[in-house]
């Protein structure tokens, strides 16, 4: 047994599970406040990428205005989804709202084929090139500070949903949307804000992956381990997704590792389904969840 390759390749994976718990913390933010499966979670990275290649690539600004430009822009295209889409929906069964979500995905790839076609793009390097080394292990610099930033994106959020006022009513709204209404919360908004939130975490997701590997019309296919990540962990599990993106990002690892790359996405599955044998609401998920 290589014991130094066992090592980084599990760290490798631990570090790209960083990416999927982002993911699926925006995923979760999303169903804890609105009940709503967005399965369009992955056509809403894969914007992230494009807005963040348009700024810029195509309209040359620097890098410090472009990220967050791009981050902004999908907090406003995940405003205009929750108003458009998914408000009028209030009140009709979930698998209403869960069609439209699919449909949502279906639009966007489609918007991104007309708008900046199909072809795979790269973004603007924004990162740190240099090696990086941990004891013998040797990780991909992009992977490297790519969960570094994941890392830090997610303890901001949790920090601020925790202390903010705004936090403190989406938490409300999630343990139970009757009681929110009853103290003053004012739901509708808090279901915008959970929507804005999502979309600017899935943006940033968009950056980091697309500057890893590029980016593409087919980049919702990041998407489908997402929602996996997210069943493994519970759904309306912030915890969940946070250690199931591990977990998974380790699979995923040691599968590529020593399998061979095309095994990563059947490692995850058969992972997700020994999981739901055993926990049938996922790992941290509560017995209250609603399956379609």
């Amino acid at each position: 047994m290589d014991w130094g390759y066992l090592f980084e390749v599990s760290l490798t994976g631990v570090m790209g599970g960083g990416l999927y718990a982002l993911a699926g913390l925006a995923f979760v933010m999303v169903y804890k406040a609105t009940r709503v499966v967005n399965l369009a979670i992955g056509e809403m990275l894969m914007a992230g990428g494009y807005l963040f290649f348009t700024f810029a690539a195509m309209w040359a600004l620097p890098l410090w205005l472009a990220i967050p430009a791009a981050v902004l822009a999908s907090g406003v295209l995940g405003a205009v989804i929750e108003q458009c889409m998914i408000r009028p929906l209030l009140g009709e069964p979930p698998i209403s709202a869960f069609m439209v979500t699919i449909g949502l995905g279906s639009v966007l790839v489609g918007l991104v084929e007309m708008i900046w076609s199909a072809d795979q793009r790269r973004l603007p390097d924004f990162m740190p090139t240099q090696a990086i080394t941990i004891g013998e292990a040797f990780l991909a610099p992009k992977v490297f500070w790519g969960a570094v930033i994941a890392a830090v994106f997610i303890a901001a959020v949790l920090l601020v949903f925790r202390y903010w006022r705004g936090g403190v009513a989406l938490r409300a709204t999630a343990s139970d949307q009757a009681a929110a209404y009853a103290v003053g919360i004012n739901v509708p908004r808090v279901f915008s804000l959970s929507w804005v939130v999502s979309a600017m975490l899935a943006a940033v997701s968009g950056i980091i992956v697309g500057s890893i590997g590029g980016i593409s019309s087919s980049m919702g296919v990041f998407g489908l381990t997402v929602l996996v990540v997210v069943i493994v962990g519970g759904l309306d599990s912030v915890l969940g997704a946070l250690v199931a993106g591990l977990l998974v990002g380790l699979v995923e690892g040691l599968a590529g590792g020593y399998l061979g790359g095309e095994y990563k996405l059947l490692a995850t599955f058969i992972v997700l389904v020994f999981i739901l044998m055993v926990r049938p609401y996922g790992l941290f998920g509560t017995h209250e969840i609603e399956r379609l």
